[in-house]
């Protein structure tokens, strides 16, 4: 596998007003910031990125945004997935060909910048062309249908994303579960091809838009993580991770003294 220096490294936090289960999420109060002011905040943090934006395509969070200093471009209502938005994004910007694009997750507050860093590395190979991260779950953990669960080869490709538990074992026996965390980057090329192809059959029936580059032949390696993070999904997580952002921030402070 050759080996090469790691491109430019650019993260694009897509940010949709109009989510079905929680409309305006990007905007939700946490710990007195919107939540995209931690995410924000949390992955500019991390040295490999060389800069952060937000691609919106709500007013309301474009305002937001500038009101808190976070540097931001307006995108299209459309978008299929946060990842067709982050290319728009990447174009907006006139990012470098040969860059790498992080896709970051707009409902990860409480993301550990460290996460980023472990996600961009495996792009020192030059045959690597997406990266994502993942993390052992228990078993029970598994039946939630909002935690991805994925199954990998032995080589860290990626075989497949689902909402239901995989695999399913045959008979009684331990077996290692990992779920997907859904923080993405890609090769600039590769982000331009997935916006040319159609939604795919298994992504619309999973609702998981990396099920495209699966289906298209395209191979996405898994890096897998001990850190944890909490998604906002519902309302009711907001009360999970403003505890895991305030126990973050006092032991951060603890460090410092």
């Amino acid at each position: 596998m050759t080996q090469t220096k790691i491109n430019r490294v650019f993260g694009i936090i897509p940010a949709r007003y109009g989510s079905t289960r929680f409309p305006g999420k990007p905007l939700t109060p946490i710990l007195g910031k919107p939540m995209f002011w931690h995410v924000f905040q949390r992955a500019r943090q991390c040295p490999e990125l060389e800069q952060v934006v937000l691609a919106t395509d709500s007013q309301h969070i474009a305002e937001a945004a500038d009101t808190h200093q976070v540097p931001f471009v307006m995108t299209r209502p459309d978008h299929p997935s946060g990842t067709d938005r982050v290319m728009e994004a990447a174009a907006k910007l006139n990012l470098p060909p040969d860059s790498v694009v992080v896709n970051i997750q707009g409902d990860e507050p409480a993301l550990d910048p460290a996460m980023l860093a472990q996600l961009v590395s495996p792009f020192r190979a030059a045959d690597v062309q997406v990266t994502t991260l993942a993390r052992k779950i228990s078993a029970a953990e598994v039946g939630n249908p909002d935690l991805v669960k994925v199954v990998f080869a032995e080589d860290g490709r990626a075989l497949y994303f689902s909402r239901s538990p995989i695999p399913h074992p045959s008979k009684e026996q331990k077996i290692n579960y990992y779920g997907h965390i859904g923080i993405y980057a890609f090769r600039m090329k590769v982000l331009e091809k997935f916006v040319t192809l159609d939604q795919s059959r298994l992504e619309v029936t999973e609702r998981l838009e990396q099920l495209r580059l699966l289906e298209n032949n395209i191979a996405i390696h898994i890096v897998l993580t001990n850190h944890h993070t909490c998604g906002v999904d519902r309302p009711e997580d907001i009360e999970t991770v403003s505890h895991i952002i305030r126990t973050n921030n006092s032991a951060t402070t603890a460090r410092k003294k």
